[in-house]
């Protein structure tokens, strides 16, 4: 029993390997991808000198949690920058949002009401969605038609390639400097982060 236990848990340590090896080479082969989205999915400093990139669903309980310590820290380092990867994966509902935020960078309010999501409690829909968009001073009708977009989908498939070479599999994962971050984290991990990625 104990070798067959001490030879699962190499083959573990093995797999854990091979699986950051392959994330590390696809951070390597993506980053321009990462950092420069053409989608001007951008928040806090858009010349900052150090970028955290973020793949979340707004519909993720998680990717909520974060925001107040995400908009204390781009509050406090006016040198942050923030690319946000729309990745739907929790419903009709999150999709609904996602479009809807990346169709209102056509009206230049992308970060607010990518903010005003975030920060919504309870569940998104299509109503609800509508409701936000409109209570920030978005033109509802253009963005409704913007949401059709076929480049929305472009973006979002690529989001979801992306996610998948990287071996994400759940929301909020972040990306600072070289480290691929699963799950939410605290301000204080993510200040250490940032200061390691500076470095």
């Amino acid at each position: 029993p104990e070798i067959i236990s001490e030879a699962i848990m190499a083959l573990q340590v093995r797999e854990e390997r091979a699986k950051s090896e392959k994330q590390a080479q696809a951070l390597t082969v993506h980053k321009t991808a990462l950092l420069n989205p053409t989608e001007g999915t951008i928040i806090g400093n858009p010349d900052g000198d150090i970028t955290v990139v973020e793949f979340f669903d707004y519909n993720c309980g998680y990717c909520k949690s974060m925001v107040p310590a995400i908009q204390e820290i781009l509050e406090e380092d006016k040198n942050l920058r923030m690319v946000m990867k729309e990745f739907p994966i929790l419903g009709q509902g999150s999709l609904i949002a996602a479009r809807a935020a990346l169709a209102s960078h056509e009206q230049g309010k992308y970060e607010e009401l990518h903010m005003a999501l975030l920060s919504h409690k309870g569940p998104l829909n299509q109503q609800s969605v509508i409701k936000i968009a409109n209570s920030i001073g978005i033109d509802v009708s253009k963005l409704v038609e913007d949401m059709k977009n076929p480049k929305i989908n472009d973006v979002l498939a690529k989001n979801m390639a992306l996610a998948q070479d990287l071996g994400i599999e759940g929301t909020p994962a972040l990306v600072i400097g070289d480290t691929l971050v699963p799950g939410a984290i605290g301000k204080n991990r993510l200040l250490e982060l940032i200061a390691d990625a500076r470095k």
